[in-house]
């Protein structure tokens, strides 16, 4: 059983974001809390946790004791080893935040950076600069976290070889276990800014074959190094409960979303929109995440149609038959790998 918490606070909205946060809404934090708890108190789980991703948002710009209630109402229900993540962000994730988040029982942290350099930072409307990276992951090992992700960004128009060469040099001497790093989209207020965006294939490869060379081997698209269970688990759409106001969670053929509003969600946290999904929405989600990640597809999967498309592209070598599974070698070519299997 896996588990999704959202945590719709924000100190400042980043331009390029379209998750569902906000920078001026901390006067209802403690309602949020207390409706989020009600939520996730109301499911008997029947089977163990296993992984925890608490997300947002920022997760680290609430009070670390706003949890409490929630972890105390889960750790009965976790697995031994059960993987948990929080995000946090560097400006708000103080050493007395990550010791306490840590006795809580969350043992992975995942560091929004996004760049260590001043001027991406600025561009990226970023509010912490690179000292305070370092300075937040230090404390994170002081606090007794061994199992640490730190967010990166490309794809922007001040990307160059020497800028990414410059990232990678400091995420090396950060000494993690884990690195993301997220192609720039242009959303909410970057929407129309196009010139903002360097959509550039050579970067792309030159940030993953430089990743690798560190020792983060790339298992999904935009993901590197020790694997994370959580995400894992989305990519092998497996079911799992998401907790909180714009948490996505899925059951079977049915997928559900909290609401997108912060007082309708605190005036009524069980209230959910539902899509119902068929086989073939369920089949076209396992073979585009298979091949954007190291899970693969099943051969069982794929219609006969698109088995006969795959075997010409194994041939040509842009994918590869192990045990009755293809594998994509190359993530960056999987929205168009995707679209020419399942092509009408």
């Amino acid at each position: 059983m896996h588990i999704y918490i959202h945590i719709p606070f924000c100190e400042s909205k980043c331009p390029y974001c379209a998750f569902g946060s906000h920078s001026d809404k901390f006067n209802i934090t403690k309602e949020y809390f207390k409706a989020l708890t009600k939520e996730i108190k109301s499911i008997k789980f029947k089977d163990k946790i296993s992984t925890i991703f608490i997300g947002g948002g920022t997760p680290s710009s609430v009070e670390a004791g706003l949890y409490d209630e929630i972890f105390e109402y889960l750790v009965p229900n976790l697995d031994i080893n059960c993987e948990i993540t929080s995000e946090a962000n560097p400006n708000s994730a103080n050493l007395n935040w990550l010791k306490y988040m840590r006795k809580l029982g969350v043992n992975r942290l995942s560091l929004g950076a996004q760049s260590f350099n001043e001027n991406k930072l600025k561009f990226l409307g970023r509010i912490h600069d690179s000292k305070r990276v370092f300075k937040a992951i230090k404390d994170a090992k002081i606090a007794g976290f061994t199992n640490i992700n730190v967010d990166i960004m490309y794809s922007t128009k001040l990307d160059t070889k020497a800028l990414l060469s410059s990232e990678i040099q400091a995420l090396k001497e950060l000494e993690i276990t884990h690195i993301s790093a997220y192609s720039l989209m242009l959303e909410s207020k970057f929407s129309t800014k196009k010139s903002y965006q360097k959509d550039s294939p050579i970067l792309a490869k030159y940030l993953i074959n430089s990743l690798e060379n560190i020792g983060f081997k790339q298992y999904e698209i935009s993901n590197f190094g020790q694997i994370c269970n959580h995400n894992l688990s989305y990519w092998r759409g497996d079911d799992y409960y998401g907790f909180g106001a714009y948490a996505v969670g899925t059951t079977g053929f049915k997928r559900y979303k909290g609401a997108t509003n912060l007082r309708s969600y605190i005036d009524n946290p069980f209230k959910k929109s539902i899509e119902i999904l068929n086989d073939e929405n369920k089949r076209d989600e396992r073979v585009f995440l298979g091949l954007r990640s190291c899970v693969g597809v099943d051969l069982l999967d794929l219609s006969l149609e698109m088995r006969q498309r795959a075997k010409i592209l194994i041939e040509e070598k842009k994918l590869i038959l192990e045990n009755e599974r293809i594998y994509n070698p190359n993530f960056l070519l999987a929205d168009e790998i995707f679209l020419y299997l399942s092509q009408p």
